[in-house]
């Protein structure tokens, strides 16, 4: 159990991160006009922006929060006088607030692309695919907050930090051997989210680095009626 636990949580994460930046690049490079959201808008537009409104708020805020939450170290935590069970209290009603909203947004989404004809044929197995995938890890993620309420003193929040950062500064020994005894919904969720990392460079999600910035400093668009 402990060689797989090390190739899952101490090999995978590299793997998935490097399909991810370096996949990311060649098809930039190679397949550049694929480089698109394949947005659907013209098809149907009342139940896209509903959904794509409340999925973009929430997934964006959950980004935000694991990024900050699971990167920070607990010394700054600590400076700051936040106890890891502020902490995870904290994370839980956040998490559990933004979660409900992208929830939301997602179920439109996910039965817009399921179940309007004209959106099904026109979407890719990798369009459902990630779809599915995505709303998945929210569940797992969203299931995760009652197991969260066992551990109220944070201590299995900071095993995921101790994943997260030994991660990041390469000590892949490390980070295995710290979340080898959490709980299994909760590595589901790592595992899953590794496997989206993974298949990002595959799917239209790779609009998420070309980050519209231009567009706040463009002239505005003149748009006549006949």
């Amino acid at each position: 159990m402990s060689f797989i636990n090390h190739l899952l949580f101490g090999i995978y994460p590299y793997i998935a991160l490097a399909v991810f930046v370096l996949g990311s690049l060649i098809r930039y490079d190679r397949e550049p006009y694929s480089w698109k959201t394949g947005s659907s808008q013209m098809l149907e537009s009342k139940q896209l922006r509903k959904g794509s409104f409340a999925f973009h708020i929430g997934i964006l805020a959950i980004l935000a929060g694991h990024f900050v939450g699971l990167l920070t170290p607990h010394q700054v935590w600590d400076v700051l006088g936040i106890s890891p069970a502020t902490k995870q209290m904290v994370a839980m009603g956040a998490g559990g607030l933004f979660g409900l909203i992208c929830l939301y947004g997602m179920t439109i989404l996910l039965k817009r692309r399921l179940h309007n004809p004209r959106i099904r044929a026109t979407s890719t197995r990798m369009d459902i695919v990630i779809l599915v995938l995505l709303y998945a890890q929210l569940i797992l993620g969203l299931l995760s907050i009652p197991f969260s309420m066992g551990h109220l003193d944070g201590s299995e929040m900071l095993k995921l930090m101790a994943w997260a950062q030994n991660t990041v500064t390469f000590n892949a020994q490390a980070a295995s051997l710290a979340i080898a005894d959490v709980g299994l919904i909760y590595k589901l969720h790592v595992l899953l989210g590794m496997t989206l990392f993974l298949l990002f460079p595959f799917s239209r999600l790779v609009h998420i680095w070309s980050v519209p910035v231009k567009y706040m400093r463009r002239n505005y668009q003149v748009v006549r009626q006949r």
